[in-house]
């Protein structure tokens, strides 16, 4: 069951990154990925490649997340070469900006904010950004110690496909495993927010100090985190 985002959290933490280390980009290309649409593949790495470089987890958290309400706290965030990772299930976060898919009658969940927003003030686009949801700060863990904020370049990896996307908002203190609509059709997952997602297998790798700037901008979402997937696999 998704829960709703913590902006505000999000809008501190946004604050609190402003200074960090950005991979500029002035192109801006966001294609809307429709529920119907066939997932495109993103780049030339290979999801097995990925996970097999990823290996086995030494652990960066403090503690253990849940992936849903009422479930148990298994799922640690994991320390790779210049990112970190997790593995976990996959709920749907169709907040943002309102569309034909995510809106308040397709989503009883549904918030018309992100943590995080656009240069121009408009909140982010569930439906044509792929983004991942991040756990709030906590004493498990701070994505802020690990060079992670609004539009860290992120790879999601699910069965044999590669999503890239950008961190986008903010989720609860004790719960992992969520992204947004685009980031589902993707990666051919069901991107129903009432009762899509998938219930495990997913794994969420998000390179540290790297982020794209404007970060609705995912044409450098994809550019930067193939560069640095090949990196992490020694080929770049």
């Amino acid at each position: 069951m998704r829960v709703q985002s913590l902006t505000l959290a999000g809008a501190a933490a946004a604050a609190l990154l402003a200074s960090a280390p950005v991979l500029l980009s002035t192109t801006s290309t966001t294609g809307r990925p429709g529920s119907s649409a066939a997932p495109v593949r993103e780049g030339s790495v290979r999801a097995a490649d990925l996970l097999a470089k990823l290996g086995g987890c030494t652990a960066v958290s403090h503690g253990r997340y849940r992936s849903d309400d009422g479930t148990r706290a298994d799922i640690p965030v994991c320390g790779a070469p210049d990112a970190v990772f997790w593995t976990a299930d996959m709920d749907i976060d169709c907040d943002g900006r309102a569309g034909p898919s995510c809106n308040s009658r397709t989503d009883p969940l549904f918030s018309e904010s992100t943590a995080f927003q656009q240069p121009d003030g408009r909140y982010l686009s569930a439906e044509t950004l792929p983004y991942i949801v991040v756990p709030a700060p906590s004493v498990i863990w701070d994505y802020r110690d690990h060079g992670i904020g609004p539009g860290s370049v992120a790879a999601v990896i699910y069965r044999d496909r590669v999503q890239y996307a950008v961190v986008g908002d903010i989720g609860p203190q004790g719960i992992i495993g969520e992204a947004s609509y685009a980031t589902a059709v993707g990666l051919g997952v069901r991107p129903d927010p009432r009762g899509g997602g998938t219930p495990s297998g997913v794994t969420y790798l998000v390179f540290k100090n790297a982020r794209v700037s404007p970060i609705q901008d995912h044409a450098a979402a994809v550019a930067a985190g193939e560069r640095l997937a090949r990196k992490l696999l020694g080929d770049g």
